[in-house]
């Protein structure tokens, strides 16, 4: 492929302030971040790569191999089976990686919070927006001398903005039915089992 920047078609202006705007947004969360979470993050980072993980096991096979063939050797054994000490090591591990990907998974999860929240005003506001332009539509076909008019029940519908506080409403009341109206008329159908 051709890196080459020039090579490329310029983007168009409004996809340029998009890309710049993202850019933003990522720039303020990241001035937000502690030193302190930037440190367990880049520990995060580390404690979930490959190496770190063949790392571990290796070390705890020469640990037991190690300590199973110690006596053979003349060497004392410092940690006889079943591996007290290896298994102390391992819990420790596993505590350490749990909370550092924890802590990182707080602050993705709260990045991502910002990024539904955004993109659901984008999609009200794209809603409004189609609604606005098939009631244009709309009009501008009914105003038209040459065009045929008819009625498009459809067409009227979709021109209505919906009313997002009363869609939350649906979706609270949907949820608040676990199998919905359908689910639960099928429910109160069935017969009892006893």
């Amino acid at each position: 492929m051709d890196d080459d920047p020039a090579s490329h078609p310029p983007l168009p202006p409004s996809v340029g302030e998009n890309i710049g705007t993202i850019s933003e947004f990522y720039a303020r969360h990241e001035q937000h971040v502690s030193a302190t979470q930037r440190i367990v993050e880049k520990v995060a980072l580390f404690l979930g790569s490959p190496s770190y993980v063949a790392a571990n096991i290796l070390f705890i096979v020469f640990w037991i191999v190690g300590n199973l063939m110690a006596p053979d050797m003349g060497w004392d054994q410092v940690d006889e089976p079943p591996f007290f000490w290896l298994q102390g090591f391992v819990s420790l591990n596993a505590f350490i990686i749990s909370t550092t990907v924890l802590i990182r998974q707080n602050r993705m999860s709260t990045l991502a919070d910002h990024h539904a929240h955004l993109d659901l005003q984008v999609n009200l506001l794209t809603e409004e927006k189609t609604s606005k332009i098939i009631e244009m539509l709309e009009a501008l076909r009914r105003d038209l001398p040459g065009v045929r008019q008819q009625q498009d029940p459809e067409a009227e519908e979709l021109a209505k903005p919906a009313d997002p506080e009363e869609v939350l409403a649906a979706i609270e009341r949907e949820h608040d039915e676990p199998y919905g109206e359908a689910g639960n008329s099928a429910l109160k159908r069935q017969p009892d089992s006893e």
